[in-house]
């Protein structure tokens, strides 16, 4: 898969979608394996802005995602 780089949680929350249908699982199987509630995983993929990022990150792992995190070069003034 190509990276995406994620600007919002709305489209966090539609890769997030994505990897699960890809991995042909609903959310109901993915709130069994991963004792994240249904209604949690349905506001997480719906992009809720309030979600708790552990949560969050915890269905990115059950799901494969990897997240890297880029930070800006520093240019020196010397």
């Amino acid at each position: 898969m190509m990276p995406v780089l994620i600007t919002d949680t709305a489209t966090l929350g539609a890769e997030l979608r994505k990897a699960r249908k890809a991995l042909k699982i609903t959310q109901g199987e993915l709130s069994l394996q991963t004792g994240i509630s249904r209604p949690t995983i349905q506001s997480i993929e719906r992009g809720k802005e309030t979600a708790q990022v552990g949560l969050v990150l915890q269905l990115c792992q059950d799901l494969g995602i990897a997240i890297e995190v880029r930070f800006p070069e520093v240019v020196s003034r010397s």
